[in-house]
């Protein structure tokens, strides 16, 4: 894979994205499915200390933002842990599968919001089949790519005061359960390690799934292109937005230990909706539900558009046909990006659940995250003439290490994630093979 100049006629992307766009977007990313959706899976396996999970995410998460943003100001363009892959170890085929990997982890997680839009929270106003609800919206959310970054991004702020709005309710009825005596403090230091099969398999179980929550600013290196002076712009913004929605996460986790027990968390798809029902300030549940369903779509918008700018950066560096990477001159995003992205998305929706889809997004990243923060390190001996940001060398190595844990067998993932992850990596194999023999048959003519 060669990086080459833009070609007559290529149109570039529009710089839409200021300082505080992005940081809402990272946070708006962030936020959302995980919390909303995936908080009574992770109650589940852990037991009443479901802040634990999540503190340990935050940490793993901030180690490797800061191997993002060294390689995103060193390298401010689309493509994210694919350019950096292939700049480090130059080996297209990686490259690809990497690259791959990155843009499947988007679907999955698009489709796993979607998914929990049908669920418990529409279930407040009314029943429909959650495949039909999820395809539907991920439909309406691939015509509002397509109507701009601008417009995606704008739309993002609205989604994100929003679900911020409604964890700061769940964390507000924290508030007032911890100065009226009610609730169960004993439960936040309860781990269930007897049905995890142990303390360590309980904490890496449940951290490896609560990471799910903390994937955002993967999805924000692959906006470079669209953001007004990266180099500047991004330290501040994704150690930001990480912080921020890590002391949201882990403030709303000990609510919903406070006041319901895990068990009931766990058999909820609307894990938050629960805690509303059992807080005492009154506040309505249908009106939580709307604002959760508001919050889940948002990840699914941010998501959506990840995947598809992932799609034109691979056509602009050759692992894919250029012609993936067609951008409407009129609209100026990138249209077949979108509209293939949408299609595997849709096979997603129709396949997977909740909590699977989830843990497979976690898995994805988590391996992607132990090849870019070994990258990082690889990359040091490659200067760049602007000046950019440098994590601490300590950094990136346990950063590499806690994200190949988390992703190895000993979290004890359902074998069903493993199955998922390899059949969508095998996909990519076999494009990589068409691609190939494409560009082989172009080069003998």
């Amino acid at each position: 894979m060669t990086s080459a100049a833009p070609e007559a006629g290529h149109v570039p992307l529009k710089r839409a994205i200021g300082p505080k766009l992005l940081i809402l977007f990272i946070i708006g990313d962030i936020l959302g499915t995980g919390v909303y959706a995936l908080t009574g899976t992770v109650a589940g396996q852990v037991g009443g200390a479901l802040w634990v999970p999540f503190l340990i995410g935050f940490v793993i998460a901030m180690l490797t933002a800061m191997s993002y943003v060294e390689l995103v100001t060193k390298y401010p363009r689309a493509a994210g842990a694919a350019l950096y892959t292939q700049k480090a170890f130059k080996k297209p085929f990686f490259t690809f599968m990497v690259a791959f990997t990155v843009m499947c982890s988007g679907l999955t997680s698009a489709s796993a919001a979607a998914r929990a839009i049908g669920g418990d929270y529409l279930e407040a106003f009314f029943t429909l089949p959650s495949v039909v609800v999820g395809i539907v919206f991920i439909v309406a959310v691939a015509a509002l790519n397509y109507r701009g970054v601008s417009e995606s991004v704008k739309t993002n702020i609205v989604f994100t005061l929003i679900e911020l709005s409604g964890l700061l309710v769940i964390i507000l009825i924290g508030v007032y359960t911890v100065f009226t005596g009610a609730g169960e403090p004993s439960r936040l230091v309860e781990i269930d390690a007897e049905q995890a099969g142990g303390l360590m398999y309980a904490l890496l179980g449940s951290t490896a799934l609560a990471f799910f929550a903390f994937v955002g600013f993967e999805d924000s290196v692959n906006m470079a292109e669209e953001t007004q002076d990266p180099s500047r712009n991004f330290p501040r913004a994704i150690f930001l937005g990480v912080a921020i929605t890590s002391v949201v996460y882990i403030l709303v986790a000990i609510t919903s230990s406070l006041l319901v027990a895990p068990g009931v968390l766990e058999e909820s798809s609307g894990p938050l909706l629960e805690v509303v029902k059992a807080g005492g300030l009154n506040f309505p549940p249908q009106l939580f539900a709307a604002i959760a369903i508001f919050a889940v779509a948002n990840s699914a918008l941010i998501n959506m558009m990840m995947a598809s700018r992932l799609v034109y950066g691979l056509a602009n560096e050759r692992v894919v046909p250029r012609r993936l990477g067609w951008v409407d001159p009129r609209r100026r995003t990138p249209v077949i990006g979108i509209i293939f992205t949408t299609a595997l998305a849709i096979a997603l929706i129709s396949t997977g659940e909740i909590a699977g889809l989830g843990d497979t997004t976690a898995f994805l990243l988590l391996c992607v995250f132990t090849i870019v923060n070994v990258a990082v390190l690889v990359l040091r001996k490659d200067r760049v003439e602007h000046a950019h940001y440098r994590t601490p060398t300590a950094l990136p190595v346990i950063g590499a290490v806690l994200a190949f844990v988390l992703a190895s067998p000993l979290t004890g993932r359902p074998a069903e994630v493993y199955i998922r992850a390899g059949l969508l990596l095998a996909v990519g194999l076999l494009l990589w093979l068409i691609n190939w023999l494409v560009v082989r048959r172009q080069s003998d003519a």
